[in-house]
């Protein structure tokens, strides 16, 4: 069991950097407009998410070559302020703020509190709450409209490339070409044979608007492969939510 806590930690963290009954999925057919990479871009956030809370439910695949275990999540959001996450029986706990990261964990009476270097030691680039908020919903990482982008069509999606791209690191966005969501994110470090993929690989329509239904996260090294898919369940918005989170007394803080 002390297994299964430490695999859905770490699932947590790299999704960190992860009911409406007429939802359905959103099928991308007809022509690809050739549309001007200013136009995409526009696009892309004219179609942002409009919420002002979510909940739901996740169902989470974990597979690094040497284990795989399957678990459930649940998920409260409350735009640009908390993110929190509960594992089966609160035996863990996340809680994300624009300040900072923390979890819990039952079982072996531990806990963490900081800030993002964690997360963004993994990816390689600094991280922040509006990162991690974006990841979730289906945006791009970055702001798009900071920067100088090329752009062709590539099988029914737009592809993102900087004109000028960062020195540790190259990126990579695929844009649905009908609904504008992230198709595909990628952050390569090439020096470090490390790269991280975020696909979208299906979306679905919750009061009018385009939310993913799975998203699959595989960070490859040299010699590893972990790879964490995730199923989205029984997602609302703009309930009231709570976000019950204290770290119980006497528990051992983490280093990590």
């Amino acid at each position: 069991m002390k297994n299964s806590i430490q695999i859905i930690i770490t699932s947590i963290v790299l999704l960190l950097f992860v009911g409406c009954k007429s939802t359905k999925t959103i099928v991308s057919s007809g022509e690809v407009a050739n549309l001007s990479t200013r136009n995409i871009i526009k696009n892309h956030y004219k179609n942002a998410l409009n919420f002002k809370t979510i909940r739901g439910k996740l169902k989470v695949n974990f597979d690094d070559g040497k284990t795989q275990e399957s678990f459930s999540l649940s998920l409260r959001m409350k735009k640009d302020e908390a993110i929190w996450l509960s594992a089966t029986l609160s035996l863990v706990k996340v809680y994300i703020t624009p300040e900072k990261v923390s979890f819990y964990n039952k079982l072996d009476n531990t806990y963490f509190e900081g800030d993002f270097a964690l997360i963004s030691n993994f990816l390689g680039t600094e991280l922040d709450f509006e990162k991690v908020q974006n990841l979730l919903i289906g945006d791009a990482l970055f702001d798009l409209k900071k920067e100088r982008f090329n752009s062709e069509i590539q099988d029914k999606a737009y592809m993102l490339t900087p004109k000028r791209d960062f020195e540790l690191f190259k990126r990579l966005f695929l844009l649905d070409a009908f609904h504008f969501k992230i198709k595909q994110q990628q952050l390569a470090q090439t020096a470090e044979q490390r790269l991280l993929t975020i696909d979208y690989p299906a979306y679905q329509e919750i009061t009018g608007q385009a939310f993913p239904k799975n998203v699959e996260i595989k960070a490859e090294e040299i010699n590893k492969t972990t790879t964490i898919q995730v199923e989205y369940r029984k997602i609302t918005f703009n309930e009231d939510v709570r976000f019950p989170f204290k770290i119980p007394s006497g528990y051992k803080e983490i280093k990590i």
